[in-house]
């Protein structure tokens, strides 16, 4: 499923023209809808969400076999993708406070 996904990023990659960023600083302050200078999950999973909506061409919240990369694999549901972008922030909230600053978003992911 992890490999899924990875293919699944990896192909949208042209989708994120607009919100591409070249430093860490820039990346929060994109993500950082709030302004409070850190980013949330709901934030986070907002901002990672963009090319499973860019995927979901019939907008039905389920990215079926046809709509993801090489045309097959099992259906991926939203409430699935936002449960594994919840886990990656997790993860990537290393000081446990619930939200993600600069340094932990410029960490590999872990």
């Amino acid at each position: 499923m992890h490999r899924l996904l990875s293919l699944f990023l990896v192909a949208c990659m042209p989708l994120t023209a607009s919100a591409q960023v070249t430093a860490t600083g820039e990346y929060l302050a994109r993500m950082d809808s709030d302004r409070d200078g850190r980013v949330g999950l709901a934030e986070y999973q907002a901002w990672m969400s963009y090319a499973f909506d860019g995927m979901d061409r019939n907008r039905d919240g389920v990215l079926s076999a046809d709509e993801l990369p090489g045309g097959r694999g099992k259906p991926i549901t939203r409430e699935a993708h936002l449960a594994q972008l919840a886990d990656r922030f997790k993860r990537q909230d290393v000081d446990r406070d619930g939200f993600l600053g600069e340094k932990e978003l410029a960490a590999p992911p872990r």
